[in-house]
């Protein structure tokens, strides 16, 4: 029998207490952990481990982690899930623009990141046929590739741009409510804040359209959702 590799989740946390929590509840649900306690030790391990996901604090010592996100992000698609004591919308749109694929504020259940991380992992690894390729328009998406491309050319998607986009991709013309798009990327009710899905449909806007305020591509449907056009 051949035993299924660990996912590894890099928690970058600087309270050794929340720590200490995290690996517990995280070892005992059958992941793998590796901790470190600032945002420059984090950047290490990311450019010599492979890790499946990295648990993020903001407030940390030698980088933040914003910046320390900002970094990732240059170089890696990795999902990223933040921990903070900042609550604040401003801080949450923040950190999803720049490119989380979650957000949770402090104090948390273990149990729900435990949760949350299991919905961003299944998101960076899709769904359906591995083989599957989705075209709309000069849109097309690779499922065992984990990309989309335009026009030959991919576009630079987080896990949960993916996700959200083949959605879309599989269904062109479909109005879904922002309720249906949480729904399809946590897999639960975890997480159905609009101001989230608002901040990814614009992210993918900037992506996709020429002209992001004039979108071409993800329609808003006033008073219902969003769709993508299936023409142009």
């Amino acid at each position: 029998m051949i035993e299924e590799k660990k996912k590894k989740i890099l928690i970058a946390e600087d309270d050794e207490d929340i720590v200490a929590v995290l690996e517990m509840y995280l070892v005992n649900s059958g992941f793998e952990t590796v901790s470190v306690y600032n945002g420059l030790d984090a950047l290490n391990v990311i450019d010599k481990t492979h890790v499946d996901l990295c648990l993020i604090d903001i407030m940390m010592p030698k980088m933040n982690g914003f910046d320390l996100i900002r970094r990732i992000r240059e170089e890696s698609q990795v999902p990223i899930l933040v921990l903070s004591a900042r609550k604040e919308d401003s801080d949450k749109i923040l950190g999803l623009n720049i490119g989380a694929d979650d957000y949770i504020v402090k104090p948390f259940n273990p149990l729900e990141v435990t949760a949350r991380i299991r919905a961003v992992l299944r998101r960076a690894q899709g769904s359906g046929d591995a083989s599957k390729v989705v075209r709309v328009r000069d849109l097309t998406a690779d499922l065992s590739e984990m990309s989309v491309y335009r026009n030959g050319e991919v576009l630079p998607l987080t896990p949960t741009e993916f996700k959200i986009l083949v959605m879309f991709m599989e269904q062109p013309n479909r109005v879904f409510t922002k309720a249906q798009i949480a729904a399809s990327l946590n897999g639960t009710a975890l997480d159905t804040d609009e101001n989230t899905i608002m901040v990814h449909i614009s992210h993918l806007r900037e992506k996709l359209e020429a002209n992001p305020k004039q979108p071409s591509y993800l329609i808003t449907v006033r008073g219902l959702g969003y769709k993508l056009k299936g023409k142009a």
